[in-house]
């Protein structure tokens, strides 16, 4: 397989950051080319990144996503060059719109332009990587400035965005380095690669100068069944249950009438009829999931989409640590 692996590390799954660290320490043993972690309103991020980049020594250190109002955008961009530190030069940041869920009743904040805002955190952040100083004239933000102690940095970390319709995913081609996106089909992820592409030339670069990392979650298992059910649940939770993004954008990509029969299971809160609602297709389309060639098979086929630098495998709800060595593996076999 040309395109890279990481590995996407849920934090919730671990009692303590330490054990970021030892998956991290797994997945580089496996060879897997990065991890990446997201943060929602869990733990913070930085920790048990800090851990996992001190533990190794080539495995790229990531986050997946970090929301661009619970945070300072010098804030933001101190974290990025202190984790680019720690990591020796292996870090990528990662930030996306986030949700109105996260934005609202975790931070308190007001769901505002969620576009205008992650352009223009990702404006400053660049000023204090290039010039020292987080100066700042927009819509959103007005920063008076005030120098960075440590100065210009000589190498910041690349900065990954998160995004999921046309627009947010022009954004992120003219503004970042890097586009993560989730819960696209192959041709669905193909269509969006030209909004992508746009973005990129309106920002005086090639589609070629951004990893392009989509974000898959799945399972291998010689219990092909077993892994299929935990695969359709956790699919079916994310379009009915995690806010209107991922729903609305599998509709858009051909399947209106399944999600909105999943979201109606979700109204009487009844997940076994929100699963039963995801035929096989669907789940085909959006997960791996099944015995590890046939998971292969899949990677395979998701990383040859022409544009595709790296794929970011996640693992599904309900899944043991033996599920997870044995995906883990499967998968690195790739690699």
């Amino acid at each position: 397989m040309n395109a890279e692996l990481d590995l996407l590390v849920r934090l919730g799954d671990y009692d303590r950051p330490q054990g970021v660290a030892e998956r991290a320490v797994q997945a580089e043993e496996l060879g897997f080319d990065r991890i990446t972690v997201g943060e929602t309103t869990g733990w913070n991020i930085v920790p048990p990144l800090t851990l996992a980049a001190d533990r190794t020594d080539e495995l790229g250190i990531s986050n997946d996503v970090i929301s661009p109002y619970g945070r300072t955008p010098s804030m933001l961009a101190q974290t990025a060059l202190t984790m680019q530190a720690a990591a020796d030069g292996r870090f990528r940041f990662g930030i996306g719109p986030s949700s109105p869920a996260i934005t609202e009743r975790w931070h308190g904040q007001e769901f505002d332009r969620p576009l205008r805002r992650t352009r223009e955190v990702i404006e400053v952040m660049r000023n204090v990587y290039e010039e020292g100083n987080p100066a700042y004239d927009g819509e959103i933000f007005d920063i008076a400035g005030l120098g960075y102690e440590r100065g210009p940095s000589e190498n910041p970390p690349p900065i990954d965005v998160g995004t999921l319709g046309p627009k947010a995913t022009e954004m992120a081609g003219r503004f970042g380095d890097g586009w993560a996106p989730q819960m696209f089909t192959k041709d669905g992820l193909r269509d969006r690669l030209e909004d992508l592409e746009r973005g990129a030339e309106l920002g005086g670069k090639d589609l070629s100068d951004l990893r392009v990392a989509p974000i898959v979650r799945g399972i291998a298992s010689e219990d092909r069944e077993a892994a299929r059910e935990k695969a359709r649940g956790t699919v079916a939770f994310m379009l009915g249950a995690y806010g209107p993004y991922y729903g609305n954008s599998v509709a858009e990509q051909g399947y209106p009438d399944v999600v909105e029969e999943i979201r109606a299971a979700w109204d009487d809160r009844d997940t076994d009829a929100m699963a039963a609602a995801l035929p096989d297709e669907v789940l085909d389309e959006l997960a791996f999931a099944g015995t590890p060639d046939e998971v292969r098979e899949w990677l395979e086929e998701y990383a040859a989409i022409e544009g595709v630098d790296a794929v970011r495998v996640g693992f599904v709800d309900g899944m043991s640590e033996d599920d997870k060595r044995t995906t883990m593996e499967a998968v690195a076999d790739l690699s």
